[in-house]
């Protein structure tokens, strides 16, 4: 399985940095007696691992070679390899970029460097035969790409950075086969679309009888784009959050994406 990592945007809203904006230094690591920070994009590669990456692709921009020295060409048992996005043109045309390393015949997870969020397994949950977005519950949902989905949680559309939105659940990572990735590329390099977002060519997709899958098992989700999520995501990570506090929270969080489902069906 192939997991495909967008690194190549500036980091504009947390410059100036003497590094690219994946390698902020977020928590710690204990390896061989000794602690060490940790780069925030670490969490997602875990992540990715745990949920059966063995192949990871970084995108990077042409001066972004720090992360290639930083990750090397394998860690945790997976390999890594590098594209890069010439110049900046949306998520879409970063992800796609790895598209002639990915078969037909492999699955896909995509997910954001520069975000800390839990459970550490919610990947696993991903299922591989169709489109499929681990969701998570947040405060702000217009920031984001708010996920509406029916009550059996099948897509309905994606909301990108829409005001009023009339769901509280976002999507934090991306999991599909080999073959929707490539549909999905087909439909974007339509004379008509190359969309920036990966929400809008999502709903495109949708209405061109494609389906997806909204999965509802993620419980906190960070960006460490800002100086705010910066701090929420070291306060997450020091624990003032407690295991059974985030278990409620997350269960108080489906029954209320039920409950709005169904409302808005």
């Amino acid at each position: 399985m192939w997991g495909i990592i967008p690194a190549a945007g500036a980091g504009s809203r947390i410059q100036p940095l003497a590094f690219s904006k994946e390698l902020l230094p977020v928590g710690n690591r204990v390896e061989n007696g000794t602690e060490r920070p940790r780069a925030v994009s670490e969490y997602l590669v875990e992540r990715m691992i745990a949920g059966g990456a063995d192949k990871l692709c970084f995108v990077i921009s042409p001066n972004k070679t720090d992360i290639l020295s930083y990750y090397g060409s394998r860690l945790w048992g997976a390999d890594i390899a590098y594209v890069v996005q010439p110049s900046p043109g949306g998520l879409c045309d970063a992800v796609f970029r790895a598209a002639s390393l990915v078969p037909k015949d492999e699955p896909v997870l995509i997910g954001l460097p520069d975000t800390v969020w839990l459970p550490e397994d919610a990947m696993a949950k991903m299922p591989e035969d169709v489109l499929s977005f681990l969701l998570f519950p947040v405060e702000n949902p217009e920031l984001f790409d708010a996920v509406i989905t029916d009550d059996a949680g099948w897509v309905k559309r994606i909301d990108v950075k829409e005001k009023g939105t009339s769901s509280q659940w976002i999507w934090g990572a991306i999991k599909m086969p080999g073959k929707i990735f490539h549909e999905l590329y087909a439909l974007w390099c339509r004379p008509e679309r190359h969309d920036e977002y990966f929400g809008t060519l999502v709903n495109a997709w949708l209405v061109e009888g494609g389906r997806a899958k909204g999965v509802a098992s993620g419980a906190r989700y960070v960006d460490t784009g800002t100086l705010g999520g910066y701090r929420e995501a070291i306060h997450l990570l020091e624990g003032e959050i407690g295991p059974c506090e985030e278990v409620r929270s997350n269960e108080e969080s489906v029954a209320n994406h039920e409950l709005a489902t169904a409302k808005h069906q």
